[in-house]
């Protein structure tokens, strides 16, 4: 389908509430929506674990922080250090100015690859990866990263949307229609983004976050990786770490067995929980 039937059929859809247009449209910054949801990054894990575990006392390394609002709020949670990193340098300016407004003492942002980590072996008691694993460039190499810089017994923390959930292409800023990414191919949805995006106040900004150029010159999504929960569940299992607790949660509960069936399993399949320990 082209990139005028995918504009037409966008106009049919609301779009999700998103942070970038929330702080575009000055109703709260990146940081300070993803502090109001810290919550929300860690609420699956609950099932298995508490807050107390996860922070109290803890060193904690936030990988794919964003605006690192959410790391802010593992500091609030009784945290000894909290150390957040992202490749995005910006966001080290939203998150410092967020660690003074809540007076907040014992964070660090870093701009560096999550595969490649200056961090010494052993050295934090938790690690979090909050909708970041279908995002990173390596994950396998971030797996062994985490696995290095982890404490003896420490444990790491991932959820994410496999890529085939409603939003899994992660356009939603611009594109509102679920599942828009099994519907048109990506040279359809680069198109269309970047059209959705030509008028907007930062569109080259947000266009330059998503969309990269390889080795061959063609434009592809650089910002995310296309994660399964088969391909996740491979990688898994040629990692040193210990399984502790492993959730595929449905959409909805009326959905699960729609999300047990391997054909539409990650269509209807809104979050993949897993803790690792070292």
């Amino acid at each position: 389908m082209s990139v005028r039937q995918l504009l037409r059929l966008n106009k049919l859809f609301k779009l999700p509430k998103h942070p970038f247009n929330m702080q575009q449209n000055g109703e709260m910054t990146y940081a300070e929506w993803q502090f109001q949801k810290g919550r929300d990054t860690i609420k699956f894990y609950l099932e298995y674990t508490d807050e107390n575990e996860m922070f109290d006392e803890k060193n904690v390394l936030d990988i794919g922080c964003g605006a690192a609002g959410k790391s802010l709020y593992y500091l609030s949670k009784g945290a000894t250090s909290v150390i957040g990193v992202d490749v995005v340098e910006k966001y080290g300016v939203e998150a410092k100015q967020l660690q003074e407004k809540l007076n907040l003492e014992g964070f660090e942002f870093m701009c560096t690859d999550a595969a490649n980590m200056p961090f010494a072996e052993n050295t934090f008691d938790t690690v979090i990866m909050n909708d970041a694993m279908e995002h990173v460039a390596q994950p396998e190499m971030v797996l062994k990263e985490v696995y290095r810089v982890l404490k003896p017994s420490g444990k790491l923390y991932i959820n994410f949307p496999p890529y085939n959930h409603p939003f899994g292409a992660h356009l939603s800023d611009a594109i509102g229609i679920p599942w828009v990414h099994l519907l048109f191919n990506d040279k359809t949805l680069i198109d269309g983004y970047k059209e959705l995006m030509k008028d907007n106040p930062d569109g080259k900004e947000r266009v330059s976050f998503r969309i990269g150029v390889n080795d061959s010159g063609q434009e592809y999504f650089s910002y995310i990786n296309k994660m399964s929960t088969k391909r996740f569940k491979s990688i898994l299992k040629k990692t040193t770490f210990k399984c502790d607790y492993y959730r595929e949660v449905p959409l909805r509960e009326f959905l699960s067995p729609l999300s047990k069936m391997k054909i539409f399993r990650d269509c209807f399949t809104k979050m993949v929980v897993c803790v690792l320990s070292k």
